[in-house]
Parts: structure tokens; C-alpha cells; sequence
């Protein structure tokens, strides 16, 4: 969230996500389709535009009372019969006009005085009306799920026209989502979000539609923000801060960061939650949660409750800044042996549930390849050490940052040095994996590189996938099932491969979101997370390299090594664990120089001496 944006980006997020506007597209769509949605009430709608004023004034009433039809000639003696008793009271009926007034009257007041408030209050944003965010969720989920019912029901299934309309469909449901994502803000975006980080899960018109949201994210006003800081801080910026800029250097679903200078000289970053997040994130999530339901029972096979059931567990613990300090702080104390890691600093002094200062640090987003190659930055290199630190924190600690998108992940190298570090931001989401997971996972990915099929299949069973093993090893490599067979590490991915497994996501997809649910809750996070490095990787045209194989095996091997030995209690074992360990690790260093000698231009002296040595003789 640190990174350095322009503010021609910065002022064109507000404008983005401003044209979205659903209110205005549904009531196209609505007086599109009208011919096509022959509904009573709005065949009854136009009628009554169509008549002109008198005969609207003319045009039976019907009014439903507790008694029956009221009449409206005179003498209706038959009628006070047949409501005998009911004693209807002549002088209520007559005063009623009345009393009409005076309601209509208070309701005008009422309105008027709530409009008063809310202006004095500043609190003129629709999405402050539960009303207007919940009105555009319905319209826009309506409006979505009558366009997969109606668009595919008389085309026959499997057929290239069906595969045509079904992309199109996803398509614009997809830029429909992203509307409502950025007109309601907060947890939408939040949401939007992650299902946009989910590459190889879901169809790629809903990823690569959604994956916008990250850099479209609205911001809070000066005042707002202000608000925040006088509210959790009790002073007003200017007795903070020496200097404190208005425009952020980036914003996020949840919050903002500023660049500012405290009283002492020292340059902070400032993140600042949006001021409605917090009293609207509960309300939305429940609003997901009905919608997500009412789906389901038009659409059996949609499976996404794990989406609400992620954010019911994760958005509190997102939202409180101070334990975002702490996991901060924590990790930066387990990867303290990694010299290429850089965390910032919390300022304890100055943070709350809401506001958090963090020691400034910039860089370069670690996916941009042109920023490391004019700041001579090795790509490789990079990626290595990012695939050092993910399998150290997934396999070994079992701690994992689980938002590593290009913003929350800088580079930048040391002008004294020369080294390249990595910047890690934004440490709001963590997954904690219990230790029976970490090691059934760690068997499991010892099994894909091995290309252990049989065991490929006992621990996937072990994780839940059950029958859909297969499908579930190709999620979780990003690869083929023939590649998966063949061995993972032995070639890699090609450009055709990945077409195949982007458009299986789309065929595949209730089976996948069967997995999704089946699965334990950890493997959520995880997922997501390996989805995106696998983007980093790609953009970097680093991925599936032999050396990210080679790290995570060590990983795996130690975490491994280190759960058996804390099991044993015979002194034997535990020397035959370790030697074994050494013996797994030495094999793998040893690889690791082949593949280099076999890379490098003495390697390539060393094999060309080699074969003219054996020539020889």
C-alpha cells in the first residue's frame, strides 16, 4: 500500500468508480427489457403513463378494507348492514381526511428536519442509507441471475455457441459485480477483490474483470480523515505532524495511506481506515450471506458460501489496525534471518484500532519488471527470494501473509550495498495453520514434486478432496493433470498450457466450488495466496522454475524432519531422522549446482571439457 502512484491515477480512482453507477444501468436495462419481463405490475405502470389526466382521475378504485369494498355513492345504508358489527364509528370516518393531513404533515416535517441533520452532519453519501446499498446489491444480483437463466435455456449444452454466450454472460455479470463493487465500496471491494486474486479458480472474465478493483479502491476526504486522527488520536493533524499529505499514496477497500513527517523528523506512513467501514462491514456481509442463499436455491450447484464464511472470520481481524501491528512485528522476528527482508516499524505511540503509523519505506511494486531492470535489480533473484520467504512461512512456521498482490509487495535496492530487498506491506490478514494441516500439506507437495501419484492421492483425500483429487492437484499447481503425472518439476509451464487451465476453471467451476467448500477453512487463504505469487511469477517469467521446486522441497523436508523428532522419544530415531534430513538436503543442494553449472557458461567449459576428455580416449 506504500507504493508511489501519480495524482493523475490517484484523482482518476474517485471518477472510476463514480461512472459505475448501478442505479442508472438497471433503470436501462429495466426499460429495455420491459417488453421481455411481462410482469403485472409493470404492464399496470404503463397503462397508467399512458392514459391521459383525466381518465387516470376517472379509473376505478379499489380500495381493501378489513370489512369489504368501500363504497362511494351515497346512502349506503346496505352496506352499515352488513357491518353491523363492526360499528363502524361515523365520526372516525369523517375526521379521517383529517388525520390524513396532519400524518402528511408530520411526515413532511419529519423529512425535512432529517434532511437538516444529515446535511449538518455531512452524512449526504447514499451509501450511508442501508437502504440504497442493499437496493443495489438486490437489483444487481436480479438482474445477474435472470441473464444466466434466460441466456443459455434454449441452447443445447457443450455446443461452441453455448461456450460463447456462457463467456458472455460471465463477462457482463462480471462488469455488473464490479459496479456494484465500487458504488458500495468497503466490503464489496474487499470481496471483489479476493475473488479477483482467484486465477486459476474461476472463470477468467470474473478475474481479470474484478482484479481492477485494486487500484480503483475510493478514498476518504481530508475531513474524514481528519475525523479519524481527532477521534482515535485526540489532536488535529497539524499538532501531530510537521507536514501530512493530502493526496495518499494509495488506497485500499478498507483504508488509506499518507505520507507525513512527525514533530521529531521522522517520515511515517499514516493508514487510516475509511470512517463507514467499520459500522458498515457486519450489515453487508449479512446482506452477501442472503443473497449467496437465495442463489443457491435457484442455482444448486453454486457453491460460494465459503466467500461469506472467509469474510464473516477475516474482516474484524482486518479491521483492527493494532493487530496488524502485531503480526507485523511477528513476522518480522521469524524471518529475522532473511537479510533481504524488510518490515516497517509500528509507532505503538500513535496507533490505534483505526490509525496506524508505520515507518515509511518505497520501492518498486514487485511485479514491475521495468522498474528492476533500470534499477539493476535481478528478476530472478527476486523471485527466489519471495519463494524462499512463502515457503518458509506456509511449511515451516505455519504463520502466512495472505495478501502478497503486487501493491503490498515493493522492491527497492540498497544504494550503499547494492543488495535488493523486499518490502513487506499491509500485514491485516494472516492464516495460522494448525500443525496436522501443515504436515498433510507439506506430504502432499512433497508428493507433486516426487510424483508420487499414490500419495498424491492419500493426503489430498486427507485435505478433503475426496474423488476430485485430480482436480484439486491441478489447483493447487496451476498445472495440467498430465504435467502433474509427468512431475512438475520437470518442465515448464508452456503458453498453451495455461489457456487450457484458465478455460478448465470456467468448465470445471462446480466442481471446484465443491472443493472450495469441502475443504478445511485454511486451505482457503492458501490458495488465494499461491494464485498470487503464481501472477508475480508470470510477470516476471519466472514461474515453475527448477529453484522455486528446490525451496519449497527444503521446506518441506525440515518442517517434516522437525515434526517427526518432536514425536519420537527414542534417541535412535531421532539421530536416524536427522541424518536422513541431511542426507535429503545435500542431495538437493547438489541439484541445485548441476542446474547451475548446466546454466552457466563454466558449467558449459566444464561439459565441453568433459566430452572431448571421453572423445579422447
Amino acid at each position: 500500500m506504500h507504493k508511489k502512484i501519480t495524482l493523475k491515477k490517484v484523482n482518476s480512482h474517485r471518477q472510476t468508480c463514480e461512472q459505475f453507477s448501478p442505479t442508472r444501468h438497471l433503470r436501462a436495462k429495466v426499460t429495455k427489457s420491459n417488453s421481455h419481463v411481462p410482469t403485472r405490475h409493470a404492464a399496470a405502470h404503463a397503462l397508467h403513463a399512458a392514459l391521459p389526466h383525466t381518465a387516470r382521475r376517472r379509473s376505478p378504485r379499489r380500495s381493501v378494507q378489513l370489512g369489504g369494498p368501500r363504497s362511494r355513492v351515497p346512502g349506503a345504508a346496505a352496506r352499515n348492514k352488513s357491518l353491523a358489527h363492526g360499528k363502524e364509528n361515523p365520526k372516525r370516518e369523517q375526521g379521517s381526511p383529517v388525520m390524513a393531513r396532519r400524518a402528511l404533515k408530520l411526515a413532511s416535517l419529519a423529512a425535512a428536519a432529517s434532511g437538516i441533520y444529515l446535511y449538518g452532519n455531512k452524512f449526504m453519501d447514499p451509501n450511508d442509507f442501508g437502504v440504497v446499498r442493499v437496493g443495489r446489491a438486490i437489483a444487481t444480483t436480479a438482474v445477474i441471475t435472470y441473464d444466466y437463466l434466460t441466456s443459455l435455456r434454449n441452447v443445447p449444452y457443450g455446443s461452441e455457441e453455448y461456450d460463447f454466450l456462457k463467456s458472455q454472460v460471465h463477462l457482463r455479470s462480471a462488469e455488473r459485480l464490479r459496479e456494484l463493487c465500487c458504488a458500495n465500496r468497503g466490503t464489496f471491494i474487499k470481496v471483489g477483490q479476493h475473488l479477483g486474486a482467484l486465477d486459476y479458480l474461476l472463470p477468467e472474465e470474473y478475474t481479470r474483470t474484478l482484479k481492477v478493483l485494486h487500484s480503483q479502491a475510493p478514498q476518504s476526504t481530508r475531513q474524514e480523515i481528519e475525523q479519524v486522527i481527532r477521534e482515535d488520536l485526540g489532536k488535529e493533524i497539524k499538532e501531530l505532524f510537521v507536514s501530512f499529505e493530502d493526496t495518499p499514496l494509495g488506497a485500499a477497500s478498507l483504508a488509506q495511506v499518507h505520507k507525513a513527517v512527525l514533530q521529531d523528523g521522522r517520515t511515517v506512513a499514516v493508514k487510516i481506515q475509511h470512517p463507514k467501514v467499520q459500522a458498515q462491514s457486519s450489515k453487508d456481509i449479512f446482506l452477501m450471506e442472503v443473497l449467496l442463499l437465495v442463489v443457491k436455491q435457484i442455482f444448486p450447484d453454486f457453491e460460494f458460501m465459503w466467500l461469506v464464511e472467509e469474510a464473516k472470520k477475516n474482516l474484524p481481524l482486518e479491521l483492527d489496525f493494532l493487530n496488524e501491528g502485531r503480526n507485523a512485528e511477528k513476522v518480522a522476528q521469524m524471518l529475522k534471518n532473511f537479510d533481504f527482508l524488510k518490515v516497517p516499524r509500528i509507532y505503538w505511540e500513535l496507533s490505534t484500532r483505526r490509525v496506524l503509523l508505520m515507518e515509511f519505506m518505497e520501492g518498486g511494486q514487485v511485479n514491475d519488471k521495468v522498474y528492476m531492470e533500470k534499477n539493476g535489480i535481478d528478476v530472478n533473484e527476486i523471485s527466489r527470494n519471495l519463494g524462499k520467504l512463502y515457503s518458509e512461512m506456509i511449511f515451516v512456521n505455519g504463520f502466512v501473509h495472505c495478501d502478497p498482490h503486487p501493491g503490498n509487495v515493493l522492491v527497492k535496492k540498497c544504494p550503499d550495498s547494492g543488495k535488493a530487498y523486499i518490502i513487506l506491506l499491509d500485514h491485516g490478514l494472516y492464516q495460522v495453520l494448525s500443525e496436522s494441516f501443515r504436515m498433510d500439506y507439506c506430504r502432499l507437495w512433497q508428493a507433486l514434486i516426487k510424483a508420487d501419484m499414490k500419495r498424491v492421492q492419500k493426503y489430498s483425500r486427507r485435505l478433503g478432496a475426496g474423488d476430485l483429487y485430480p482436480l484439486f492437484a491441478c489447483m493447487l499447481t496451476a498445472r495440467s493433470w498430465e504435467s502433474v503425472n509427468r512431475g512438475i518439476d520437470q518442465s515448464p509451464v508452456s503458453a498453451s498450457e495455461d489457456v487450457e487451465i484458465r478455460s478448465n476453471a470456467a468448465a470445471y467451476l462446480p466442481q471446484i466450488t465443491q472443493l472450495l467448500n469441502n475443504v478445511p477453512r485454511q486451505m482457503l487463504l492458501l490458495l488465494k495466496t499461491n494464485d498470487l505469487l503464481r501472477g508475480i511469477e508470470s510477470a516476471l517469467h519466472t514461474r515453475a522454475s527448477a529453484s522455486s521446486f528446490l525451496n519449497m522441497s527444503r521446506c518441506c523436508i525440515r518442517a517434516v524432519s522437525t515434526y517427526q523428532r518432536s514425536k519420537s522419544h527414542s534417541l535412535y530415531r531421532r539421530i536416524h531422522i536427522s541424518l536422513t534430513e541431511a542426507l535429503s538436503l545435500w542431495q538437493i543442494n547438489l541439484y541445485e549446482l548441476f542446474l547451475w553449472l548446466k546454466g552457466s557458461r563454466l558449467g558449459n567449459w566444464v561439459i565441453v571439457f568433459l566430452s572431448r576428455m571421453h572423445h579422447s580416449t
